[in-house]
């Protein structure tokens, strides 16, 4: 048995401005911890997978940045992806080269590289037990995180019939739900979509051969094309999740708790980071009296906060950003709206 892993590193991070760029996306930015957040993926996972099979998916504007943070990951496993196709095409491109560099028995585990984890040990513990229920069932393996919250920017799991925290069948996935029904959700036992997966690569091309119809031209490429070609020919992007799990049954959802969280916003770091005892977090030279439930990052200058709650404020350059940690969420529209002037490369 040979075992690889995947991360999929695509993507700026736009709520993450005015620090993210798309020359600095946020996986390259230390956010959860000290490191940046590819860094801390790598070296979460090479306890139980050699550098030398991990492969990074991301795109061309980053990989010079890549090679020189994680300068020990061979050149030739910085995979560019030339456009955005969706994770159903990186993954299998990521499947292909792993069969043809090694076998369609070897294992994948595949995970993003913008993820806080709290417990690197039960992490790697959960995927090698994946990794065993993969091998042993031959089935396509999501872990599926316990909730802590009802929270509705997640997608969720629903487990069929079994014993508590063993893996058990999917019986279905559920889209990002309103804030009432997660909480119904929450009480039910569904547990967290969190795009974590293991399995074969042999077991996941064929369901992908079976169930994912929008990569059928990309396939028909895959005996003579290079990456470029093979991505091109994907004509409709899709998710893994609805190209391939939620068309399958044979997808497996095995519970995980290992202080997972999704690094997706400013206020997310609340949560991944250490609070002072107002609940504040703050990175670089802040000063903040009277005020509770704050984020700040301080890249530039010094920032200086006195009887305020609720809000996000962060420094880059010459430029500041002022939001709440309600309105942090929706970045993508403050971006949009800016001049070319205000959101630097």
């Amino acid at each position: 048995m040979s075992r690889w892993a995947v991360i999929l590193a695509g993507g700026v991070g736009s709520r993450f401005w005015p620090l993210s760029t798309p020359s600095r996306p946020k996986q390259l930015l230390a956010l959860a911890t000290d490191k940046p957040l590819l860094q801390d993926t790598i070296e979460r996972l090479t306890p139980i997978v050699d550098v030398e099979r991990i492969l990074v998916l991301t795109n061309a504007d980053i990989t010079g940045a890549i090679a020189d943070l994680i300068p020990q990951l061979p050149r030739e496993n910085l995979v560019i992806e030339p456009k955005p196709a969706g994770t159903a095409a990186a993954l299998t491109w990521a499947a292909l080269e792993i069969a043809r560099r090694d076998s369609e028995t070897a294992t994948m585990i595949c995970v993003h590289a913008d993820w806080s984890i709290g417990d690197d040990e039960e992490f790697r513990a959960t995927l090698l037990k994946a990794e065993e229920v993969a091998l042993e069932k031959k089935t396509l393996i999501t872990v599926g995180v316990v909730p802590t919250r009802p929270d509705p920017g997640f997608g969720y799991i629903q487990p069929g019939a079994g014993k508590p925290g063993a893996p058990v069948p999917v019986k279905r996935f559920v889209e990002k739900p309103d804030r009432a029904r997660a909480a119904e959700m929450w009480n039910e036992g569904y547990l967290w979509n969190s795009g974590i997966f293991v399995w074969r690569v042999t077991d996941f091309l064929t369901e992908v051969r079976a169930h994912a119809k929008e990569l059928e031209k990309a396939l028909r490429t895959e005996k003579r094309a290079d990456a470029m070609e093979f991505f091109r020919a994907v004509e409709t992007p899709v998710s893994v999740d609805v190209g391939v799990l939620e068309r399958s049954r044979n997808v497996t959802v095995l519970p995980g708790e290992f202080g997972w969280d999704d690094i997706g916003t400013w206020a997310a770091l609340s949560r991944a980071r250490p609070k002072d005892d107002l609940g504040n977090v703050t990175s670089g030279d802040v000063h903040l009296l009277d005020g509770c439930d704050n984020v700040v990052h301080a890249e530039s200058g010094t920032v200086v906060m006195y009887g305020v709650d609720n809000l996000v404020v962060v420094t880059r350059g010459n430029l500041t950003l002022v939001t709440t940690t309600d309105k942090a969420a929706d970045m993508k529209r403050l971006v949009d709206s800016l001049p070319p002037e205000l959101n630097p490369r």
